[in-house]
């Protein structure tokens, strides 16, 4: 069984900026339980239309603060952290001159380098350039609560602490670990993600934390951080004009779908085809995110459900395709194997291995297998005369290199249950275009 807890933080710095702009005239407080709960909403819907798995838990920061402030007693006990101007600190020569975990081992940085690239101005506050901060009061209006160490002014918790408290709370103490457990193992979990960019400082400061509080030499067994999205090749940034949210994906993603009745049908149809789009790549790996790529897949999705609607997907497999997709999972997360040996099954027409293989991955939603209604799957009224007049004008787009008007014909074809071949005549070369009725 997984015990799999995804955190959410509320209370932070950039959330308390937001919360000032966008409501003003709302007590702080108020405005950021708005922004929380909006964003959290939005973000759960978002999830669930790609089809994530739901976590066992989702802890909230805020419902962890004693959990943060006994870990920070203990981390003051053993001498890795201070008090100083109401401030609670953190010190990884100290930790380091404990003799157990390395601080920097995560992001495999030599400390002295690190002390020497560490900024000139320190706050007055830091005993050493390096020390990172785990509680700070809280400046008139905003959020605040009693502060350990015997700190007597209301404070909030700095960035890294929060993890190491809910990780402690669903992965540690569910299973007898905590801070009054003196077995390591029990001290320790299996698996900690999240993007590259919090590597270092974060998941440094974080693994420095807990190995020092639990006494052990190990947060998590293995670590997992997942590369940069871009857009059309370009680093995606607010300031390139290239940034684009699931939320958009969803609504702006596939505009040849048109409009459904059912919009959670839709968006979830949409959240299979960007799933795909997105396994294709390794998960340390950046995605490029196109608008091509996003077509691609839903036309692959549509071929692969074309199969399990038209077959008996009760049908013995006779490939070793859920295996293979399995062992691509267990090396890595390799899921551009996986999808291959998908392939492999749609190529052999294999319905059960595909079906099992796609419900692995995440793309199996019964609902695009038995429904009648689903617009993706309408019969197509054949217009022949149309369908070659669209052909013909696509083809005119392509000797003109308009590749987007080129594939917009296509796609809107497609939509329309009708698939394209390209290819060329056997004889005279020249390039033809064919095509069939796939739903």
């Amino acid at each position: 069984k997984v015990t799999y807890a995804r955190n959410i933080t509320d209370v932070d710095d950039k959330i308390n900026a937001r919360a000032a702009t966008e409501y003003p005239n709302l007590p702080l407080n108020e405005a950021i339980r708005r922004v929380t709960e909006g964003t959290n909403n939005q973000f759960q819907a978002d999830i669930k239309a790609l089809a994530n798995l739901e976590p066992s838990s989702q802890p909230r920061a805020t419902e962890h603060l004693d959990d943060m402030r006994n870990i920070i007693e203990k981390l003051i006990e053993r001498g890795v952290a201070y008090v100083a101007d109401e401030h609670v600190l953190f010190s990884p020569s100290a930790m380091n001159a404990l003799g157990g975990a390395r601080y920097g081992a995560l992001s495999h940085r030599p400390f002295d380098e690190m002390l020497a690239g560490a900024r000139v101005d320190v706050a007055s506050y830091k005993r050493d350039e390096m020390d990172f901060v785990l509680w700070k009061p809280s400046r008139n209006g905003e959020p605040g609560w009693p502060s350990p160490a015997g700190i007597e002014t209301l404070g909030r918790p700095g960035w890294h602490i929060e993890c190491s408290a809910m990780s402690m709370a669903k992965l540690l103490a569910p299973f007898g670990g905590g801070l009054k457990c003196d077995d390591p193992y029990k001290n320790q979990f299996d698996i900690h993600g999240g993007g590259i960019d919090l590597v270092f400082p974060h998941h440094e400061n974080e693994l420095a934390q807990s190995c020092c509080a639990f006494g052990t030499e190990r947060m998590a067994n293995i670590w997992m951080h997942n590369g940069f999205l871009q857009v059309e090749g370009q680093k995606m940034s607010k300031s390139l004009g290239n940034f684009i949210t699931i939320r958009d994906v969803l609504n702006d993603g596939l505009p040849q779908l048109g409009v459904w009745d059912d919009k959670d049908a839709r968006d979830r149809w949409v959240g299979l085809a960007a799933r795909l789009s997105m396994l294709q790549t390794h998960y340390r790996e950046p995605i490029n995110w196109t608008a091509q790529r996003l077509a691609e897949s839903a036309e692959e999705l549509h071929r692969w459900y074309g199969l399990l609607r038209d077959a008996d997907f009760a049908a013995p497999s006779a490939l070793s395709v859920v295996e293979e997709v399995a062992d691509a999972l267990s090396d890595d997360l390799n899921t551009w194997s996986a999808i291959t040996a998908l392939r492999k099954a749609f190529k052999a027409k294999d319905v059960a291995a595909l079906g099992e293989g796609m419900a692995l991955l995440g793309l199996l939603d019964p609902y695009f297998v038995t429904a009648q209604d689903v617009p993706v799957f309408a019969k197509a009224d054949v217009d022949t005369a149309a369908i070659d007049a669209m052909i013909a004008e696509r083809l005119n787009f392509i000797a003109g290199k308009n590749w987007a008007e080129a594939d917009r014909i296509r796609d809107e074809l497609l939509a329309q249950g009708v698939q394209l071949k390209d290819g060329k005549h056997p004889d005279t070369g020249e390039r033809i275009t064919t095509w069939e009725v796939v739903s």
